[in-house]
């Protein structure tokens, strides 16, 4: 189930580090007071990762519960954001690379210059 993103209407990342330990209250208490987002959006897939980047946990509802869902990987790691505490929204294609080991966050970002130099 977590290796494709049909079925999805939004996917959120937990960028830096989370207790996996939590459980489904736990992680739901974060997506609500720390993101000011609403565990309650049905088919909407919150992704948590802890220290170790082999694992992550993943928390959906359903509309008559929710589901949790924890992903141990044998081989390799998630390629997790770690630089802010915040959620960010990625799409189906950002999702595919992520579960398939590729960085989905450019380390170095590319900045937008106003005015660029003119060349003469």
């Amino acid at each position: 189930m977590l290796n494709n993103a049909t079925g999805f209407k939004k996917i959120y990342l937990a960028t830096g580090f989370t207790d996996l330990r939590r459980g489904i209250e736990g992680l739901a208490s974060i997506v609500k007071f720390q993101f000011n987002l609403d565990p309650y959006d049905k088919d909407t897939l919150f992704l948590f990762c802890g220290r170790r980047s082999d694992r992550i946990k993943a928390l959906l509802w359903e509309g008559d519960g929710f589901l949790l869902m924890y992903k141990r990987l044998n081989i390799g790691a998630f390629e997790w954001p770690r630089s802010n505490d915040e959620a960010i929204e990625i799409d189906e294609y950002q999702y595919r690379q992520l579960m398939q080991g590729f960085s989905i966050v450019a380390r170095r970002p590319i900045i937008e210059i106003e005015d660029p130099p003119r060349l003469m």
